[in-house]
């Protein structure tokens, strides 16, 4: 389910996904398949990892990787969840040939 939030969603991103819930900043940008994609693979992912654990994985990356490159930006885009999203977002039939926990081979 696509919700609309400017609240929820961290200021300079626009959107972000809770399981089951993705959330956008603005109504327009469901219609941009790219980023609906994009979070839906975020959804995948968060199944795969039973959810908590994958928040738990995400921001313990995150800090990794913002150690690693001493930039936000950087580190949030290098997070291996948001490498295997960006990487095929555009490919909108990926999550139905998608193998399980392929976000590991991005890392």
């Amino acid at each position: 389910m696509i919700l609309i939030s400017k609240y929820l969603v961290p200021k300079g991103y626009v959107g972000i996904t809770c399981f089951p819930f993705i959330f956008l900043r603005d109504r327009c940008l469901k219609a941009d398949s790219n980023l609906v994609n994009h979070e839906k693979i975020h959804l995948r992912q968060q199944l795969e990892l039973l959810i908590v654990p994958f928040y738990f994985w995400y921001v313990v990356e995150f800090f990794i990787r913002l150690l690693i490159y001493k930039n936000w930006k950087k580190a949030y885009l290098n997070i291996s969840f948001e490498r295997e999203a960006y990487a095929n977002q555009e490919d909108l039939n990926y999550l139905k040939s998608r193998p399980f926990w392929n976000f590991t081979t991005c890392m």
